[in-house]
């Protein structure tokens, strides 16, 4: 009582009221997805900072650029010596135009690459963050062989034999973010969201308009909270009043005890059985059942008889005469 006369709390409650989502379970979806795109929410490299003791960054693939999209090196995040990969972008518009938005060329995936091979070589767990609404779509990304470099960064993940752990930090869209999401463990923020493509993309295709894109986003089950239901997220982690671009060292402070936890329990596992495991959890993701129906019994061919009555029965509809089923018994006397 005396806190309210004083106006205290004030602030809090105003905090509390930002993160009221709408009624709609469509505007719920879409707040999420705004959420999940803020511009301030904590990116790779300042969660990287937040979590780990130490970090060690690493540049270039060793085949044409260093990709200021993506980001990754050596850190030590709660006792254990790991390797970090993730995409990048920017608080400000420069900042951003200098990651290209935080969406890969090919060099950044082939930059990637490298890291998880010296993780795999020294024995060292991957951490991969993911933020991206999709891969770079342009014509030079096209020319250096995005798509190889994606599908190849897809092989070498399930066949790595070392822990990974993905965390879906904002927003995580298309083959961009599919394939860094590859791990044993997946995380997500509680406002991140996940999808095959992006909610103005599927609009597009479905609605043939973008202004659709809030329906698209309901059916796609993109939140994390949905995505856990469907099996493809494991753990959803709770951000701070108001979102994790309002407080990145309380995120930082959540994310890492069960970041820490998810490592302690993967090493445990023999390599030979977490590769099988990571190979089984991706083949049973999207199941459906084959409804089995009785075979349809194939008509009746007519026999040789049937189809000459049939015959003559056409003949005498063609002359005039009589038609009708015919009789089996023989003519009466009197009719001869």
């Amino acid at each position: 009582m005396v806190d309210r006369l004083l106006g205290r709390g004030r602030e809090e409650a105003a905090r509390r009221d930002e993160t009221v989502l709408p009624a709609s379970p469509k505007d719920a979806v879409w707040a999420r997805v705004q959420l999940a795109r803020n511009v301030k929410r904590p990116h790779t490299l300042e969660l990287i900072e937040a979590l780990g003791d130490e970090f060690i960054e690493l540049h270039g693939d060793r085949h044409f650029s260093d990709d200021p999209a993506v980001v990754g090196g050596f850190a030590r995040i709660g006792g254990h010596r790991v390797v970090v990969v993730g995409q990048q972008k920017g608080a400000e518009t420069e900042e951003n135009i200098r990651r290209n938005f935080g969406m890969p060329h090919p060099e950044g995936y082939r930059k990637a690459i490298r890291l998880m091979e010296l993780a795999e070589r020294f024995s060292l767990p991957v951490v991969t963050f993911i933020d991206v609404p999709g891969a770079h779509p342009g014509p030079e990304s096209e020319e250096r062989g995005i798509a190889e470099a994606i599908a190849r960064w897809i092989g070498v993940r399930s066949r790595l034999r070392t822990p990974i752990v993905a965390i879906i930090t904002g927003e995580g869209g298309s083959g961009g973010a599919l394939a860094i999401a590859v791990g044993d463990v997946v995380i997500a923020l509680e406002n991140a969201v996940y999808s095959v493509i992006s909610p103005e993309g599927c609009a597009s295709i479905l609605w043939r308009t973008p202004d659709e894109a809030a329906t698209a986003a309901l059916a796609m089950k993109m939140t994390a909270e949905d995505q856990r239901v469907l099996g493809i997220v494991d753990v959803v982690v709770a951000e701070p009043t108001g979102g994790a671009h309002t407080d990145h060292a309380e995120t930082a402070r959540r994310l890492r005890p069960i970041l820490a936890d998810q490592l302690d329990a993967l090493s445990r596992i023999p390599l030979d059985e977490l590769v099988e495991m990571r190979y089984r959890r991706y083949r049973a993701l999207g199941p459906y059942t084959i409804v089995s129906q009785p075979q349809a019994r194939p008509p009746e061919r007519p026999g040789l008889t049937d189809r000459l009555r049939t015959l003559i029965g056409s003949g005498r509809s063609a002359l005039g005469g009589p038609v009708g089923p015919r009789s089996e018994e023989p003519p009466a006397r009197d009719e001869v």
